[in-house]
């Protein structure tokens, strides 16, 4: 009989124990499975091509430019340049993992040979989460949703006067909250379409511009810990440590919503003076492209059906992919009262997540070396400054493997993951359908170190809600 091939990656518990500080853990690590360290210089490279994609878009439209120059002077339509798409494509953040996850399989099929690649990419990764926030980013864009989301918020900005200012207010403090109902990703889908409508379409200053973004990235991050089954972090942790709603209020909720309308408050207060200048300098606010026939009430329920359907059964990929492919099924039979379901946006925020949880399962060698080495505070910290180079739910996953874990310092390292899930695109699972959504409103991209510094103060007071509280 064939001996079973040998796990990869090694597990986190076949590695022996070794007296001395983390650095000597992770040096014997790399000693003992060298290629630790190739996986992990792969996903750092990944990292630094996230930050300079906006650099890649910029070439790419002057060798465009260039192009289209050429072709005129030649007395030539302009057409596109193969160079400048090649650019073009290897500058959108959302490829950047898959991408680097070509070069991944490269090395360990080189090392370890492509039955270990093949069993590592197909029976190893889970991509639950990333097929998830595909389905879930879909049916939360369609006109049924947004239509009724866009009436519950409506509400409350009507008592604001439906200005700019009273849109913006609404959406950023009150519905990342909804994600504790609905799930982080589907808020966001939602959250981001009516930024687009109601308060991006007004041409806010560039300063306004990523302080909304990130705004809204760190309260949709906290924003889902009411419960214990919308944010991924959460999701992670609730079944091994046995986590429930009211473990989650008592310990989470009510220091979410108080660091959520903190940031929110300080944010308005800072730009409050331009808040209510928008609208009033002659720009529309972006019309809604829909039909104008109105979408009937029982359509809105199955469309909410559907929705539900698909956070309940978020752990079964079967059930949610079937009732997926019914639910586009149901979309084209009442196709009078929709929208056209654009599946682009969703895929490629999918293959976003579906790279990085290839590479991030590749990262547990040193990961939970470091959680597990520090006490609450130092703890609370690192797995704030892991989560803006990680996705937060691969932080508290591999939290779930430290033996010995004491709720203090459970509690440290989930409440670190949701403050700093807002720090980066990669920091948080529904990041990327907000970036998808919201990026044509930046001139040549979302800038990762414009968000970072939109990101930051929310962070700081979130987390100091966490910490302090």
């Amino acid at each position: 009989m064939t001996p079973a091939p040998p796990p990869f990656p090694p597990p986190l518990e076949s590695y022996p124990p070794i007296a001395g500080g983390v650095v000597q853990v992770l040096v014997q690590r790399v000693a003992l499975v060298p290629f630790n360290l190739v996986a992990t210089g792969i996903f750092i490279l990944a990292i630094i091509h996230t930050f300079a994609a906006k650099r890649f878009l910029v070439l790419a439209h002057h060798i465009q430019h260039r192009h289209d120059q050429r072709e005129r002077g030649a007395g030539r339509s302009p057409s596109e340049s193969v160079l400048a798409e090649l650019l073009h494509f290897v500058g959108e953040v959302e490829v950047v993992f898959g991408l680097w996850a070509i070069v991944l399989m490269v090395t360990i099929t080189h090392s370890f040979g492509w039955s270990t690649a093949k069993r590592y990419l197909a029976h190893t990764v889970d991509y639950t989460e990333a097929v998830f926030v595909f389905v879930i980013m879909a049916i939360s864009a369609t006109r049924p949703v947004v239509t009724l989301a866009e009436s519950a918020l409506g509400r409350i900005a009507r008592l604001g006067g439906e200005t700019p200012a009273a849109w913006w207010l609404t959406i950023v403090a009150v519905g990342p909250v909804f994600g504790s109902l609905i799930t982080e990703p589907a808020a966001m889908t939602l959250c981001a379409l009516l930024l687009g409508r109601q308060f991006y379409a007004f041409r806010p200053s560039t300063r306004l511009a990523y302080a909304t973004l990130g705004l809204l990235f760190v309260n949709i991050s906290v924003g889902g810990t009411l419960t214990h089954f919308a944010a991924p972090p959460v999701l992670m942790v609730v079944r091994p440590w046995q986590w429930d709603i009211g473990f989650m209020l008592a310990h989470f909720g009510w220091r979410a919503v108080l660091g959520i309308a903190v940031a929110t408050g300080v944010y308005f207060l800072s730009f409050r003076s331009e808040l209510q200048a928008l609208g009033r300098q002659g720009v529309g606010h972006e019309p809604a492209s829909v039909p104008a026939v109105p979408v009937p009430p029982w359509i809105i329920a199955v469309h909410v059906g559907f929705l539900a359907w698909t956070v309940v059964n978020s752990h079964y990929t079967a059930l949610f992919v079937g009732g997926f492919l019914f639910f586009l099924g149901f979309v084209k039979a009442t196709a009078p009262h929709q929208s056209p379901v654009d599946l682009a946006p969703p895929l490629l925020v999918g293959f976003f997540l579906g790279g990085l949880v290839v590479h991030g399962g590749l990262q547990g060698w040193w990961i939970a070396p470091v959680l597990g080495s520090l006490s609450a505070a130092p703890l609370f910290v690192g797995a704030l400054l892991l989560t803006a180079v990680n996705d937060n739910a691969l932080i508290t996953y591999l939290a779930t493997l430290v033996p010995g874990l004491g709720t203090d310092l459970k509690l440290a390292v989930v409440a670190g993951a949701v403050s700093g899930g807002g720090l980066t695109v990669i920091a948080n699972a529904p990041n990327p359908a907000g970036q998808s959504i919201l990026a044509r409103h930046f001139d040549d991209g979302i800038s990762p170190l414009g968000l970072l510094a939109g990101a930051a103060l929310p962070t700081v007071i979130v987390g100091l809600c966490f910490l302090l509280l």
